[in-house]
């Protein structure tokens, strides 16, 4: 699995960092959307490790809760 954090920004409406976490798994590429709450002042080593937490925790979601097109 290959993890890689895309566009971080800090978003001060929502006092959020938000950003696009790209998962590589099984030779599919998964993107999944990330907020963290906090102040701006927020360690990036911080932001980035609660990103990719919320992103995997995404990524290994059952396939019984996937949407379908």
């Amino acid at each position: 699995m290959t993890i890689d954090i895309k566009n971080v920004w800090y978003n001060p409406a929502n006092a959020a960092f938000e950003g696009r976490i790209d998962i590589q798994r099984n030779g599919k590429s998964f993107r999944y959307p990330c907020s963290v709450e906090g102040p701006m002042t927020l360690p990036m080593a911080d932001v980035r490790r609660r990103m990719t937490l919320l992103a995997r925790a995404m990524s290994d979601s059952p396939p019984s809760i996937w949407s379908k097109s």
